[in-house]
């Protein structure tokens, strides 16, 4: 029995050295960091300040640029002529080409309207597809809703009904997020091999399906049977 106290003793001593290391190590660490800024000359310190206010004086200023823009709410846009002009002006792009008889529009401004004021880099805006016959050609628009997702003035993406977002009505704005940072469109912070979907899928409970609506035969509604 005394052998095992003596070796239980020794552990002990053992760990609490061990501690008491770790924790010379720490203050060791501090202490240099400490040293580290007391040598620090004010000419140093004062760079130092410079380059930090300089940082966030440019990253004010982008953010007012972006702003002048147009960046940081959700947008109507009058007509296709605007269209160009909005894309032409900022970096990164995002347009809803929606349609008022169409519900599952409305679930899209919804969470448009929260991410436009989240990422304020990037330009939200929404376009009606009646009333944009050529760019709907042009840009082979045939679901409603579908999202154009633009960078340096060219369609890199589109966001088509709602088949990306988990196939539900129900998805969430992060799941929106997610789906906009895989395009590079805004800057997201999440990783991107984790798409949050909801675990539970509801598949068109929550609405009453709308009849099928063509505009000039040719585009259809994410809310009928034939996506």
């Amino acid at each position: 029995k005394m052998a095992a106290d003596t070796s239980v003793d020794i552990l002990q001593k053992v760990l609490e050295n061990e501690i008491l290391q770790s924790t010379k190590v720490v203050e060791e660490h501090l202490d240099a960091e400490i040293q580290k800024l007391d040598q620090m000359d004010e000419d140093e310190l004062e760079r130092l300040k410079q380059r930090r206010l300089e940082a966030l004086r440019k990253s004010q200023q982008q953010k007012q640029e972006w702003l002048s823009k147009g960046h940081g709410e959700y947008r109507e846009i009058p007509s296709e002529r605007d269209f160009f002009q909005e894309v032409k002006e900022s970096k990164n792009v995002v347009c809803h080409f929606y349609r008022d008889t169409t519900f599952r529009c409305q679930i899209m401004d919804k969470h448009l309207t929260v991410l436009a004021k989240k990422h304020i880099e990037t330009k939200f805006l929404k376009l009606n597809a009646e009333k944009s016959p050529f760019l709907c050609e042009r840009l082979r628009i045939k679901v409603i809703p579908t999202l154009a997702l633009i960078k340096d003035g060219k369609t890199q993406d589109y966001v088509v009904g709602f088949t990306d977002l988990g196939n539900t009505d129900d998805f969430t704005t992060e799941t929106l997020e997610w789906r906009l940072g895989c395009a590079d469109v805004i800057n997201y912070s999440g990783n991107l091999m984790e798409p949050p979907f909801q675990s539970q899928k509801k598949y068109g409970t929550s609405f009453t399906k709308l009849d099928k609506k063509t505009i000039r035969g040719k585009i259809y509604d994410s809310d009928s049977d034939d996506d």
